[in-house]
């Protein structure tokens, strides 16, 4: 690469973080749905002509933001993983919670983009298949420390009701052949339940509801790791 080729490669990565940090101010000020291109050329002092050839749409500007939404949140929930007390009796429940406590610190954090990725749907988009990876990260994050345990013994999966049989086994090819079928089970209502727990406090619903919202949470997020089947080792 040439010195100008260099150069050209490292304004157009300025250039792209600016129209990103310009979209989720507008993000924040007025919500997904109200998101303009025109309006974000706009404030950064560009014609529209030259931001669309950074983003020819605003839908390829939003899958952007979720793709880095997402990526953000899996990163946050992966450090948590990696840094998480691993020789103790309780290795694999304190790996679930210190993923489960990232999540909502991002989310609390950064509420907006959470919005983005577990608030309504925006209308008019669909979200393409580059956003399927980013969005499977913190929920198959949670699928292997689960799976570690259940090599490890340390898990104890709850009685699989009959109605759910073929579900579980469609999940469980799905999420781990290697898995029980109700594990996969309790693995998805543990991973709904706990957006559920975070989308309630980012949204305002716990208001005048829970005032010790941090125990709370970490109660709530090791019970469902619990219900899952996590078990401290014998």
């Amino acid at each position: 690469m040439t010195a100008v080729q260099g150069a050209r490669a490292r304004a157009r990565i300025e250039i792209t973080a600016a129209i990103k940090d310009e979209a989720r101010r507008q993000l924040a000020a007025d919500g997904a749905a109200k998101l303009s291109l025109r309006a974000v050329a706009r404030e950064l002092g560009m014609v529209s002509s030259a931001l669309y050839r950074y983003f020819p749409s605003r839908d390829d500007l939003l899958t952007a933001l979720i793709i880095d939404a997402y990526d953000a949140v899996g990163a946050a929930a992966e450090k948590a993983h990696a840094t998480a007390e691993t020789d103790a009796p309780r290795a694999h429940l304190t790996r679930w919670t210190a993923v489960c406590r990232a999540v909502r610190a991002w989310a609390l954090a950064h509420p907006h983009e959470y919005a983005l990725i577990y608030g309504s749907p925006v209308p008019g988009y669909t979200a393409p298949q580059d956003t399927v990876g980013p969005a499977s990260r913190t929920g198959l994050l949670l699928v292997s420390i689960a799976r570690a345990a259940y090599r490890d013994k340390g898990v104890a999966p709850p009685p699989l009701p009959a109605p759910l049989t073929g579900e579980a086994a469609r999940l469980a090819a799905a999420l781990g052949p290697d898995l029980p079928p109700a594990l996969s089970i309790a693995l998805v209502s543990a991973w709904a339940q706990l957006f559920g727990l975070i989308s309630f406090e980012v949204f305002g619903q716990f208001n005048r509801v829970v005032e010790d919202r941090d125990a709370f949470f970490d109660s709530a997020a090791e019970r469902l790791g619990r219900e899952v089947g996590l078990l401290p080792k014998p």
